[in-house]
């Protein structure tokens, strides 16, 4: 019985949606990463891609790559006019076919650090893009997409489902996570698929060593005397050593198609999947991290971070251990 159960979801899983060529699809976060490789692969696909990029060269760097048919706005998702102008825009160019597909891709990852390291408006500038952003954009294409009967593909993270890292991102992510979840049961009565894409850890922007070590001492520089005492003066230096060895050199998948392939599935699929864990930490650490008991989850994450010089001794810190 558990086998053809197995056999019909993975039948019902490769079902495609035909007639989909020539569709439109608005794709934030396009300069780099899962969002560059998501429009040229969609392009070739025949799909007509809207790509949002932060800056002009990103935009000349797609339509360098490209079909013709390809159209770039330049989208600041901390910026409601240019949020607007990019709605505009999108409106003007699916007015014939409605738009399909809307993958919200856009998103930063710094500052990140451990909370006390941060000022409020440290928060804001995750937050602004990767959810508030996301947030505003969804809400003024959703017309579009009822209008279709579309999808809606929202990118968070392993890490909006197990937070580990201080700072904005993992408040971003899991505020994704909510966010798709209501709007997915909201939108079920008007046809509109939505759908969470979950990757790991893999080579981008988001994971660039040297912008995150960077990041870190700009941070440590800010900190008061009494915060920095209480860390230690190589806490900096361990944390560093350890983010090296194992998060960005053992962990990091350089293969970004695991991601875009979750998000073209999204898509494409009649049966669409709510949530897609992506990379293979992510099926087979973080996400079974994130059902694991509370004490068991923590015990394993310290093991992963160094401990403050003004940490107060626990039967956990005897598992601590140096990778």
């Amino acid at each position: 019985m558990f086998l053809i159960i197995i056999i019909c979801w993975s039948v019902r899983d490769r079902m495609k949606e035909k007639n989909l060529r020539g569709r439109y699809i608005f794709i934030t976060g396009c300069d780099s990463g899962f969002g560059h490789a998501l429009v040229k692969h969609l392009d070739k696909k025949g799909f007509r891609i809207i790509a949002a990029c932060l800056s002009e060269e990103g935009s000349q760097q797609l339509l360098a790559y490209t079909s013709r048919s390809l159209k770039t706005v330049v989208l600041n998702l901390t910026d409601p006019c240019s949020i607007d102008k990019a709605v505009k825009f999108v409106r003007a160019e699916t007015e014939s076919l409605g738009l399909y597909g809307l993958v919200n891709n856009a998103g930063r990852s710094m500052p990140m650090a451990p909370t006390d390291w941060m000022q409020l408006e440290d928060f804001h500038t995750t937050l602004d893009v990767n959810l508030m952003g996301l947030i505003e954009i969804t809400l003024k294409l959703l017309p579009l997409l009822k209008k279709s009967k579309g999808r809606l593909v929202n990118v968070s993270s392993v890490l909006g489902r197990l937070a580990f890292i201080g700072g904005g991102y993992c408040v971003s992510k899991w505020g994704v996570e909510a966010f798709s979840d209501s709007l997915r049961r909201d939108m079920h009565h008007f046809g509109v698929k939505v759908s969470i894409i979950e990757p790991g850890f893999f080579k981008t922007g988001v994971t660039n060593l040297k912008f995150i070590e960077r990041d870190l001492i700009r941070l440590w520089n800010q900190l008061t005397p009494e915060v920095r005492d209480s860390y230690g003066d190589e806490y900096l230096v361990k944390s560093d050593l350890k983010m090296q060895r194992l998060s960005m050199k053992r962990l990091c998948d350089s293969d970004i198609s695991k991601v875009t392939k979750c998000m073209e599935h999204a898509l494409t699929a009649i049966y669409p999947r709510t949530r897609y864990g992506a990379g293979y930490d992510a099926k087979l650490l973080w996400l079974p991290l994130s059902y694991a008991p509370t004490f068991l989850s923590d015990m394993i994450l310290r093991m992963l971070f160094p401990l403050p010089r003004g940490s107060s001794s626990n039967p956990a810190s005897r598992f601590q251990i140096d990778v």
